[in-house]
């Protein structure tokens, strides 16, 4: 994956969601764009490579804790459906 992959900002689309007050079954139902994937595979097929510049090293590890926050978000959202 050489070509250019513009940086998108999965950050931005989580808190672009949130401040839309979704429900839990949204929220269960969320996922990136196809163009914060792209920019994510870019990342990861880099890193694999080996050729990560510290600015995407970084971007890399803040995808991968907005990772975890969504998994939580997701659990706390099945757990609200459930006792629902």
């Amino acid at each position: 994956m050489s070509e250019f992959v513009p940086a998108v900002s999965a950050i931005d689309e989580v808190l672009d969601f949130l401040v839309s007050t979704p429900t839990p079954q949204q929220i269960v139902k969320f996922h990136a764009s196809e163009a914060a994937q792209l920019r994510l595979r870019y990342l990861l097929e880099a890193n694999r490579n080996g050729t990560l510049t510290p600015e995407e090293r970084a971007e890399l590890d803040e995808a991968e804790r907005l990772n975890h926050f969504i998994m939580m978000l997701k659990i706390r959202a099945h757990k609200a459906m459930k006792q629902s």
